[in-house]
């Protein structure tokens, strides 16, 4: 029965370990894809102030280095917008139609259309949830809805009774979602309404670089860095992200560490039922002894017994584990809290079955080796011949 006990114990831990896992790596990739869909891959910033002129940088050359598939130039800023009797702060990015595509616009419309221009004149994109604060939405028949922009005026001096804001009103053609974050505080336009707005003339803010398919973002990134020089700040999108990345892979190695522990309180079931079979079977061992077997025959016995116990419960664990995920990748069991019936992130790395196998692999060898030489050479000598 205790050995049963062992199996059981050994196999939920080791499914647990697999299912968290796969989770963890499901969160981390849907936490990747959330930002950096968005995120550029390489956001390129002027190190020495807010704005720079943008023919400081010959952007044909840029364009030729390798690696770099798309960018666009973009000025950033902070502003007001007004819509009826709601007002709400936003981070204002203009940006040109290269940016559309760069991050995949169209696939994350809640409403509207994914344009920045056409025939009928330029329009603007805001994250769902602003225009949801302030009681906007993109009615069916007009394709747009207008809100109110605030833009504060450069190099403005304030002074009783001055307006230190420049307004105009703005159409907006559509809803995006990408994340929290975006939603809540993004509206995106065209760069030379943003200038024209900003009074930017030849400044912008940043370029956001798209690097190409098989090409390493890092690689990239030192390419850059060579070619602009010390005057611009060059970061990865996940330099950009670093706590949110760095969080999510900390919390899966902290989860990793609790549950290599429990598998070492699990395999206390496994010595306990090695100490009971040796008493039980020490009958059995004095007849063996007799007809001359000797410790290292009574020791390999009883340590490839712990091993048969150990390894059944790895196989069973490794095969409910990655049945549950393969179920809830492809039957979507789990959906999230508020996510309109999002199912819960799940993904499998067979580097991962590679090293829960070597680690309960090793804590198991343990489990079956102390235990049973303890016995061995604590009775060995009081066995009679």
């Amino acid at each position: 029965m205790i050995t049963r006990i062992s199996v059981v114990g050994i196999t939920v831990i080791t499914a647990a370990l697999v299912i968290l896992l796969s989770a963890f790596n499901g969160i981390e990739s849907m936490v990747e894809k959330l930002y950096s869909e968005f995120d550029s891959d390489i956001t390129i910033r002027y190190a020495k102030g807010k704005t720079f002129n943008e023919n400081q940088i010959n952007f044909n050359q840029l364009k030729q280095l390798k690696g770099i598939e798309n960018y666009t130039k973009a000025v950033e800023e902070v502003v007001v917008l007004k819509h009826e009797k709601k007002w709400v702060n936003a981070h204002l990015i203009g940006v040109d139609s290269s940016f559309l595509k760069i991050t995949q616009m169209s696939k994350h419309m809640v409403d509207g259309s994914p344009k920045l221009q056409d025939s009928n004149g330029e329009f603007g994109l805001i994250g769902a949830s602003l225009l949801d604060n302030l009681g906007g939405y993109i009615p069916e028949r007009e394709g747009y809805e207008s809100l109110l922009f605030y833009i504060p005026k450069r190099n403005a001096k304030v002074r009783l009774g001055s307006n230190p804001f420049t307004s105009q009103t703005i159409n907006i053609s559509g809803r995006i979602n990408y994340n929290r974050e975006v939603n809540s505080d993004i509206v995106v336009l065209p760069i030379r309404l943003a200038k024209e707005l900003l009074n930017y003339d030849e400044d912008i803010t940043a370029i956001y670089v798209d690097v190409a398919k098989n090409e390493s973002n890092d690689q990239v990134k030192e390419r850059i860095i060579q070619f602009l020089g010390k005057d611009f700040d060059v970061k990865t999108n996940y330099e950009k992200n670093e706590l949110i990345y760095k969080t999510s892979k900390t919390e899966k190695i902290i989860v990793l560490f609790i549950l290599i522990f429990i598998f070492i309180l699990a395999a206390f079931n496994l010595v306990a039922s090695l100490t009971m079979l040796f008493i039980e079977k020490m009958e059995n061992v004095k007849t063996m002894i007799s007809f001359g077997a000797n410790k290292k025959t009574i020791f390999s016995i009883f340590f490839y017994e712990g091993l048969m116990i150990s390894f059944k419960g790895i196989f069973f664990g490794l095969l409910l584990g990655y049945a549950i995920c393969f179920t809830q990748i492809y039957g979507n069991l789990l959906v999230m809290p508020n996510s309109g019936g999002e199912p819960f992130p799940m993904f499998i790395k067979f580097s991962d079955a590679f090293l829960i196998l070597f680690l309960v692999t090793i804590l198991s060898v343990l489990a079956s080796y102390l235990p049973v030489k303890y016995l061995i050479k604590k009775n060995f000598s009081q066995i009679e011949f």
